[in-house]
């Protein structure tokens, strides 16, 4: 049964190429099914890809190759929360090495200019923790890093 909420993605052309990247990277990911114009469009022409139907983390998605008039901003982003350092590394690493840019306090873009929050759950708990001066400390930390080191965040949260 198809998803009654898919999020659709606006691409510059690219959308197969993200779906791809997006499929080989993470799990429960995959792209399900491309699609073509049936006629020009404003950005291209038939035949071209249009959309593409996808998966990233088990969330739906559609890439829709609009065209350059609409980039990707900050204000959406993909969070992927982590269990341990090596999940992290992975994913941190995996869209920085294809082309992307890091940012602060665990996000980045992916080349296509998609943010994304690489989140370790340790983080999560951390500056969410019941007691104040052990959520400043976890902050505080982060404010310091782009990609997010466990361990520092694990001795932020201990120094108390």
């Amino acid at each position: 049964m198809k998803s009654k909420n898919t999020l659709c993605l606006w691409y510059n052309g690219t959308a197969l190429e993200a779906a791809t990247f997006y499929a080989m990277t993470f799990p429960d990911s995959k792209v399900n099914a491309v699609h073509l114009a049936p006629g020009d469009y404003p950005s291209g022409k038939q035949g071209d890809v249009l959309t593409v139907d996808f998966t990233v983390l088990g969330i739906p998605c559609i890439g829709l190759n609009g065209g350059p008039i609409f980039p990707h901003t900050e204000a959406f982003s993909f969070q992927v929360a982590t269990d341990d350092q090596a999940e992290t590394d992975r994913y941190w690493n995996a869209i920085g090495g294809n082309g992307g840019q890091e940012s602060a306090c665990g996000w980045c873009k992916d080349k296509w200019g998609l943010s994304w929050q690489i989140s370790p759950r340790v983080l999560t708990d951390a500056v969410t923790h019941p007691d104040p001066a052990v959520a400043k400390r976890a902050f505080d930390a982060m404010m310091t890093m782009k990609k997010i080191d466990i361990a520092a965040i694990e001795a932020a949260v201990a120094a108390g």
